[in-house]
C-alpha cells in the first residue's frame, strides 16, 4: 500500500508512520532527509525502530535525523531543534510521526517563529497542546476503553482517537477466578497493551491525573496535555489493598492471597492444594466491586477440589460478606444456598474485614450487629482468600466528572455525562448502578458508541442501557449458574434455558467460548449479542 505523503511545500512533506520497505518509495520520489518524530515503541514492539530505519536510508543516500515528540505540548528547545534540522537537511524533506499531526505542528510553529509572529506562534502552541486535536479522547485501556475504540473506528475509520492508558499489559480478569481453581492457564489471561490497542488509535502510554472539562482537556502524569472534542472516561475501578490494615504486606506469603490480582491467582490454587485440614476465609468487603459474585466463586472451587479429594470435612470453611445478602439478585439466592449447604460453609453477614495478621495468621473483622452495634472479632486462619475494598481512580473521584461516591456522573439509560454533554463513561468506572463486569461494558461499548456519534452529529440518541450485567457462577469444577440481570435486579437471560439452573453447557462458555469472544470479537469491535433496545 503506498505512503499516504502530505506535501506543506516545496521542500517539506509529512506522513503517518513509514516501514522499512516505504524508504524505497521515498528515494525513488526524490525524497533526500526524513525526520522521525515519533518516539521509539511509541506503538508498541510492532513499530519499527528508528535506528532500523536509519540503518536503510543511509544505504540509499537519504539524510535520517531522530527527534521525538511526545504527545502533548510540544517543548520550545524541539521547535528549536526542528528549525535547525530543516536549515541543515538536504531537501527535499519528509517528517513523520503517527498521524503527521506532530509533524505538522512543528513545521508550523517552526515558521511562524521564524517569522517572530508571537500572537500566532501562542495559538499555535495551543493547538499542538492538542486543544482540538483529537476527535476523541478514552481514559483507561481496560475492556471498555479497548472495545469502545474498536466500536467507534468500526462506525467511523477516520475518527482520530487517543487512548490514555499506562499499563504495558492487557488482562482478562473474569478467567483468573478460574486459574484459582486449577482449571486455567495464568499465561493465558494476559497480552501486550500494544498487540490489543485498535490499529488506528494512538496510544498514550500515561496515566491521566486532571480533568479540565471546561476547557476539553485531560492533565497526564508526566504534565503533558491531551484535548478533545469528546471524551470517555472508562479507566476502571481502583482496588483498594492499603484499606486493609496489614494486607498488603502479607498477600502472596502466609496463606492469604486473592483471585483479583494477576500475580495472586495461582497462588490461590497452591493453597487450595495444599491445604487438608484448618480454616479457610474467604472475604467480600461492600460494594461496588468488581464482578460481585467472584469472592464466593473463588468459595465453591475451593470447596469442590477439598470435596473431590475428601479434605472437605477436615476444613472449616467460612464465608464473610459486608453485605446482607449472599447475592443481590434474589432469584440465585436459592440455588446457591444448595451449594453452601452442600459445602458445609458458614456464612456471616454484615463482616467486614479490617485488619491481617499474615505472620499470626489472625484475621479481624467487624461485625454488625442486628441492633447496629459493631464488633471487632479475631478469626485465626490457614487459608485467607481476600477480595479488596475497591473505589474509583483518585483522579476522577477528586474531579468535576464525579458524583458524591467518587464514579463518572452519567445518566444510566444513555451513559451519557449529566453535566457536560460531550463526555460519556461506561464500565467499572461510571456511575450507572449495574453489576461491574465485562459483559455489562460489553453492552454498555455499543451504547456510548451509538449515543456519542449521534452527539457528534446532532442526531437523536437511539441507543439505551438497560442495566445488563452478567455473572458466571462457578459453583463446582464443570458446572456454571450463568446469572444475567439489569437494573433491579430483573432477569435478562441470554439463552432458553432455566437462567438458575447450573450447566455445563455454561461452564464451557465460561471456560472456552468467553475468552475467545472477549479476545477476538468484543476488542476487536465485533459487538456479538451486545445490542441494546433501540429508545425513542
Amino acid at each position: 500500500m503506498p505512503i499516504d505523503i502530505i506535501k506543506l511545500d516545496h521542500t517539506f512533506s509529512v506522513s503517518g508512520q513509514i516501514s522499512i520497505d516505504d524508504i524505497n518509495e521515498l528515494a525513488a520520489a526524490g525524497y533526500k532527509s526524513i525526520i522521525c518524530n515519533r518516539p521509539d515503541y511509541e506503538g508498541g514492539e510492532n513499530q519499527p525502530h528508528s535506528e532500523e530505519l536509519e540503518a536503510v536510508a543511509k544505504t540509499l543516500g537519504i539524510a535520517f535525523a531522530y527527534l521525538p515528540v511526545k504527545m502533548g505540548s510540544v517543548p520550545t528547545e524541539r521547535v528549536k531543534a526542528f528549525q535547525k534540522l530543516m536549515t541543515e537537511l538536504p531537501k527535499p524533506v519528509l517528517a513523520f510521526c503517527n498521524s503527521g499531526r506532530r509533524a505538522t505542528a512543528l513545521h508550523e510553529m517552526a515558521r511562524q517563529s521564524a517569522s517572530n509572529d508571537v500572537k500566532a506562534q501562542d495559538s499555535v502552541f495551543d493547538a499542538c497542546n492538542w486543544g482540538n486535536a483529537f476527535d476523541v479522547v478514552v481514559i483507561g485501556g481496560g475492556s471498555a476503553g479497548i472495545g469502545v475504540t474498536a466500536s467507534l473506528l468500526k462506525r467511523r475509520p477516520t475518527l482520530r482517537i487517543a487512548i490514555i492508558e499506562p499499563s504495558s499489559e492487557h488482562y482478562y480478569q473474569p478467567a483468573w477466578t478460574l486459574v484459582g481453581g486449577g482449571t486455567y492457564d495464568i499465561a493465558e489471561t494476559v497480552k501486550p497493551m500494544a498487540d490489543v490497542i485498535p490499529r488506528n488509535a494512538e496510544w498514550v502510554q500515561a496515566a491521566a491525573a486532571v480533568f479540565d472539562p471546561e476547557s476539553n482537556k485531560v492533565r497526564l502524569d508526566d504534565g503533558r496535555v491531551i484535548g478533545y472534542r469528546q471524551l470517555i472516561v472508562c479507566p476502571g475501578i481502583r482496588t483498594a489493598w492499603e484499606k486493609v490494615e496489614g494486607l498488603e504486606e502479607t498477600l502472596g506469603k502466609n496463606g492469604v492471597t486473592s483471585n483479583y490480582r494477576h500475580d495472586l491467582a495461582p497462588y490461590t490454587w497452591e493453597l487450595v492444594r495444599e491445604l487438608k485440614s484448618g480454616k479457610a476465609i474467604f472475604t467480600q468487603p461492600p460494594m461496588p466491586i468488581k464482578c460481585a459474585g467472584a469472592p464466593q466463586k473463588a468459595m465453591y472451587l475451593s470447596c469442590d477440589h477439598w470435596l473431590q479429594t475428601d479434605c472437605l470435612d477436615s476444613i472449616d470453611v467460612e464465608f464473610d460478606t459486608a453485605g446482607a445478602v449472599l447475592f443481590g439478585v434474589a432469584d440465585f439466592v436459592p440455588p446457591l444456598m444448595e451449594y453452601v449447604k452442600r459445602y458445609h460453609a458458614k456464612l456471616v453477614f454484615n463482616s467486614n474485614l479490617v485488619k491481617v495478621d499474615g505472620t499470626q495468621k489472625i484475621a479481624y473483622f467487624e461485625i454488625k450487629d442486628a441492633d447496629g452495634t459493631i464488633v471487632r472479632e479475631a478469626k485465626p486462619f490457614d487459608l485467607l482468600h481476600v477480595t479488596p475494598p475497591q473505589m474509583a481512580p483518585d483522579f476522577l473521584r477528586d474531579s468535576p466528572l464525579a458524583d458524591a461516591s467518587g464514579f463518572c456522573k452519567v445518566n444510566e439509560k444513555t451513559l451519557q455525562h449529566t453535566d457536560y454533554s460531550n463526555i460519556f463513561s461506561l464500565g467499572d468506572a461510571c456511575s450507572s448502578p449495574n453489576a461491574k463486569t465485562a459483559a455489562a461494558a460489553r453492552k454498555q461499548i455499543v451504547v456510548v458508541a451509538e449515543n456519542l456519534l449521534a452527539e457528534k452529529e446532532d442526531r437523536e440518541f437511539t441507543a439505551s442501557y438497560d442495566g445488563y450485567g452478567a455473572c458466571p457462577l462457578t459453583v463446582e469444577n464443570g458446572k456454571v449458574i450463568l446469572a444475567e440481570f439489569g437494573f433491579g435486579g430483573k432477569l435478562l437471560p441470554t439463552f432458553p434455558f432455566n437462567p438458575t439452573a447450573p450447566s455445563k453447557l455454561y461452564w464451557f462458555f465460561k471456560q472456552t467460548v468467553f475468552p475467545w469472544i472477549y479476545w477476538n470479537g468484543m476488542l476487536k469491535g465485533k459487538e456479538w449479542l451486545a445490542h441494546p433496545r433501540k429508545s425513542r
